[in-house]
């Protein structure tokens, strides 16, 4: 069997990306298909944390223009990330996976609160760990709560699955003539001005120089060709 490239690694998943071809909420093939990728790069020894977010439910930027506040709005927005983690979970473990929730705020009925030492034990011992509830801050994304836990758990990558095969110098789906990436440095990435994470997840990622990979996670076997060093998506690194 080849060598895999990365041994412990964060992926981090769209909240909307659950919502398969409905307008919100779980759809459970999508669902079962992320398990399925998963569970083939966990049974390849990989270590694998996750992030999932919660725009399929709500999200905290949803608050703005109406009677919720900004911080109450993404607390809620965080909750939805709760959500997700646990219908995450469940389908992981359907597939015969060991797993573990954490969660930036205390829910000890349905989860871990999140505790570093906890976390790396868990990868350690092959279980797929979940990161939910963001950073359990107000004015923090997904995104960075993903660069911060990767930090956090020393993660040779964070994995940004999408449904776009790669960074482009434009959009791609509203224009023909963009260019897509194979490999871009953090400070590229700056000067072209190109859309990859929010500024303090993408900042987090360049000082403490955890590499990012940008790539379709809805093409089936897309995860488990990034972790054997395919060349799948883009890489961004120093």
């Amino acid at each position: 069997m080849a060598e895999h490239k990365y041994k412990r690694v964060l992926l981090k998943l769209s909240g909307e990306a659950l919502m398969g071809e409905q307008q919100y909420g779980i759809d459970n093939a999508r669902l079962m298909q992320y398990g399925h990728e998963i569970k083939a790069i966990a049974d390849m020894g990989i270590e694998v944390a996750v992030v999932i977010g919660g725009g399929n439910i709500f999200r905290g930027i949803q608050a703005d223009g109406s009677m919720i506040d900004r911080v109450q709005g993404d607390h809620m927005g965080m909750l939805a990330t709760v959500i997700n983690s646990l219908s995450l979970q469940s389908a992981l473990e359907s597939l015969g996976l060991k797993t573990r929730l954490q969660t930036a705020i205390k829910m000890e009925q349905i989860a871990e609160p999140f505790i570093r030492r906890k976390a790396v034990r868990h990868l350690e011992k092959g279980r797929v760990v979940i990161f939910g509830a963001g950073t359990g801050n107000p004015y923090f994304t997904t995104d960075t709560a993903a660069s911060l836990r990767a930090i956090e758990i020393e993660a040779d990558v964070i994995l940004k699955g999408t449904r776009v095969d790669g960074i482009y110098s434009a959009d791609p789906e509203k224009d023909e003539n963009a260019v897509k990436f194979d490999n871009l440095s953090f400070t590229e990435v700056i000067s072209k001005n190109l859309n990859v994470m929010d500024m303090t997840a993408f900042t987090l990622c360049r000082e403490n120089n955890v590499p990012i990979i940008v790539f379709d996670m809805n093409t089936p076997g897309n995860l488990s060709r990034v972790v054997m060093g395919e060349q799948v998506g883009t890489l961004v690194e120093v």
